[in-house]
């Protein structure tokens, strides 16, 4: 599928008969030129069956042949084995993670294995799960486990072929190990290199076999991360770096409330500091062209800007909770229902009323959003950290009037996202692209934004009020749940609204509506609002709120019936949710739940289920330095995300989750007053400082499922696990976060 934008920005479906495809000499020379070698490329849909066409050879720069079905795999005349990753790597390990998939099926040595991002491309690099090409939902691993392994084992095939051939020998009485083929019976051997061109020649298997994950070599171990060194060596290239000759660096000043609109501006003198080229009004906002990013800078501060604000959002945090409370008063549009909760709950003795109020949230990424565009004869060039390419491309292209396959887009890597590089209408590329047009294409143009830009500019988590009502019966029991969502949907009149069934965005109810624990009485149901304030996906989503709130109002009932928070988890379940009851008893097991507890200090739990990974925790905090804020100590954490592809880069997930997660319920929050977000840098939006930062202990938990997500699921369990030790340190029960207050 893919999508062109309008002036407006909306997205228009232009899959069918108008879509180009991309022909496979377009792929290449996007790729550009590789050198002599082994080109090898799986495009597998969903049921993940390979094609099984005969292999093109082509000439690269060098003048020798490459064999390019597809282009996810290269093998050069050195043996080394470049893959096309089609997942942005923003530093949660998919170069790393597809790379070894491709080198088990493969059976190649690791120092010979490399990874570069694939080029845009939605035929061929899709997301196997979105149907577009992008990364997001911690779906780099689930959707590409079986592609990648099927693209490595078909490449090794052709090459035993190419070898048997060769030598004149079974196919079957071959060997390949760490990157070497061997005979044992005619005593030869060799390297990948020498037979990449033969093997070009031949046609790929149509169902390459496979390892029995019993067979695996790569998959289950530590490998170092393929993108450790540039980093650490200043070698790796971010969009912020990206340079080309004759460069202008735009900045844009955007309204001040969400909603508005340009009137008029005076730039005369921005138009007298020195490096400012030229200032022009966008469909945003106005944008200041100069060279360089300080001179751009200073000029957007220089103009003076009036705003029509006629249709803005101006109400302040304050009204729009209030008016979400009024809704989150009566029952909505039910999602789940168990029983006659309302019945039983009216009819209850030991009941727990709770309101729980969820601020915006921002992203916050290190490198803030930034885009670099170049006209070229053929169309135009895109260096960005695109997370949605597809969607990327396609706004690039209709705003510059190109057809999609005119626009080359090549993927750097980004300093982090958490989502705000996915918006599913582009803002980045569009504004990019605005600006290009808006010179007549005569100059690169990178658009950056401040940290200011980035904090103000919108695309937030969006802000959300819970209501929730629980009874216990005479044996301490849960007896009833009622529970009431109100928020903005994410996908609402966006392309990804077609996921929506029943006009019910999963994002808003995710972890809500289908609760593990057997409760003989549940309603779940939400209130959906539309404000101005753009809402966003931000690091797992709905699962945030909807963590927090089942896991916090869960121990607070227990609570009232004198219940165990782990013990009665487990019976809650009972053998239903065999994965969720494991990662509980590995995290209960790995911090000694139960036992003494240093002075001073508590310990809370909560598991949750998300991206289909199960992770538990255990948090243990005591009373901070900031009043009304804990100190926590160290969290234990279990995680079942199936087969563990690289051990180290899980645990390193769970851990940055956890930071990520610990962060923003401790201290950040999103305020509007008069419709004006309140807070502009990290002195205002607080995030998790070095010092703060817990001890994290991370267990395993062996599966033989295939791998899930574990970019995200580490973040809903700490709120929750947190805010319980707190309660049971000091009975305070957290409902409006974070828990250091922020001015609304």
């Amino acid at each position: 599928m893919q999508f062109l934008f309008d002036k407006h920005n909306t997205a228009t479906d232009i899959t069918g008969a108008d879509a180009t495809q991309p022909t496979r000499r377009t792929v290449l020379k996007s790729i550009g030129g590789v050198g002599s070698g082994l080109v090898l490329g799986m495009q597998l849909p969903i049921a993940a069956k390979a094609d099984s066409g005969a292999a093109a050879v082509i000439k690269g720069e060098a003048g020798t042949a490459i064999f390019a079905p597809n282009a996810f795999i290269r093998i050069a005349p050195n043996s080394t084995v470049t893959v096309l990753i089609k997942h942005i790597e923003f530093g949660q390990g998919p170069y790393t993670g597809l790379t070894t998939l491709v080198a088990e099926e493969l059976d190649a040595d690791w120092s010979q294995m490399r990874a570069q991002s694939a080029p845009a491309n939605t035929a061929l690099y899709k997301n196997l799960l979105f149907g577009v090409q992008g990364t997001g939902g911690s779906t780099a691993m689930a959707n590409s486990y079986t592609q990648m392994r099927k693209a490595g084992a078909a490449a090794r095939a052709m090459l035993v072929e190419a070898a048997a051939k060769a030598w004149s020998v079974p196919v079957d009485e071959i060997t390949v190990s760490k990157g070497v083929i061997a005979h044992e019976g005619a005593g030869k051997t060799s390297t990948f290199g020498e037979f990449a061109e033969a093997a070009a020649k031949l046609t790929p298997p149509a169902e390459p076999f496979l390892k029995d994950p019993s067979e695996f070599v790569l998959i289950g171990t530590e490998l170092p991360r393929l993108d450790s060194k540039a980093k650490s060596t200043g070698q790796a290239e971010f969009t912020i770096d990206a340079d080309r000759p004759d460069m202008l660096t735009v900045l844009i000043q955007r309204p001040p409330v969400f909603g508005g609109k340009l009137k008029s501006f005076d730039d005369s003198e921005t138009r007298k500091v020195p490096g400012v080229v030229d200032v022009k009004s966008l469909p945003r906002g106005v944008a200041v062209y100069a060279e360089g990013f300080w001179a751009a800078k200073k000029g957007r501060d220089a103009l003076q800007v009036e705003w029509d604000e006629s249709e803005a959002e101006i109400r302040s945090t304050a009204e729009i909770v209030a008016d979400y409370q009024k809704s989150a008063a009566s029952t909505g549009k039910v999602v789940a229902t168990v029983g006659d909760a309302e019945k039983v709950l009216a009819n209850s003795g030991k009941t727990v009323d709770a309101e729980y109020i969820f601020p915006y949230l921002a992203h916050a990424p290190m490198e803030t959003e930034d885009c670099l565009i170049e006209a070229t004869d053929s169309g135009a060039k895109v260096w960005a950290g695109s997370q949605f390419p597809t969607l990327d491309q396609g706004a690039v292209a209709q705003t510059l009037g190109l057809r999609p396959e005119e626009v080359e887009l090549e993927t750097l890597f980004a300093g982090g996202s958490f989502g705000r590089r996915a918006t599913p209408v582009a803002d980045i590329a569009y504004e990019c692209a605005t600006a290009v047009k808006a010179i007549d294409r005569k100059r690169p143009v990178k658009l950056i934004f401040t940290r200011e830009d980035d904090i103000q500019g919108g695309f937030y988590r969006p802000m959300v009020v819970h209501r929730m009502k629980g009874a216990v019966d005479a044996n301490g029991n849960i007896s009833a749940w009622d529970h009431v969502i109100v928020g903005q949907s994410i996908m609402e009149g966006t392309p990804f609204e077609r996921m929506m069934v029943d006009g019910v965005d999963p994002t808003l109810v995710e972890g809500a509506r289908e609760l593990p624990y057997a409760i003989p009485h549940l309603r779940v149901s939400f209130h959906k609002k539309s404000l101005a304030v753009p809402p966003l996906w931000w690091r797992s989503v709905g699962h945030t709120h909807n963590a927090y709130s089942t896991e916090t109002f869960l121990d607070e009932l227990f609570a009232l019936g004198g219940k165990d928070p782990v013990e009665e988890r487990l019976r809650l379940m009972g053998d239903k949710h065999p994965r969720l009851t494991g990662v509980l008893k590995a995290v209960a097991e790995l911090a000694d739940w139960g036992s003494a507890v240093p002075e001073g200090r508590a310990r809370g739990v909560a598991l949750h289920k998300s991206f289909k990974s199960y992770v538990a925790e255990i948090a243990e905090v005591s009373e901070g330095e900031e009043e009304g804020v804990p100190r926590v100590h160290k969290v234990w954490c279990a995680v079942d995300c199936g087969i563990a592809v690289n051990p180290d880069v899980i645990r390193a997930q769970m851990e940055g989750g956890i930071g990520y997660g610990l962060g923003h319920i401790l201290y950040a929050g999103i305020t509007l007053e008069n419709g004006r977000v309140q807070q502009s840098n990290f002195d205002t939006y607080r995030s998790l400082r070095i010092n703060e930062m817990p001890e994290v202990e991370v267990a395993i938990v062996k599966s033989a499922a295939s791998p899930t997500g574990v970019g995200e699921p580490g973040v809903p369990p700490v709120g929750p696990a947190v805010a319980n030790a707190w309660a049971k340190l000091n009975g305070k029960r957290v409902r409006n976060l974070p828990f250091l207050a922020i001015d609304a």
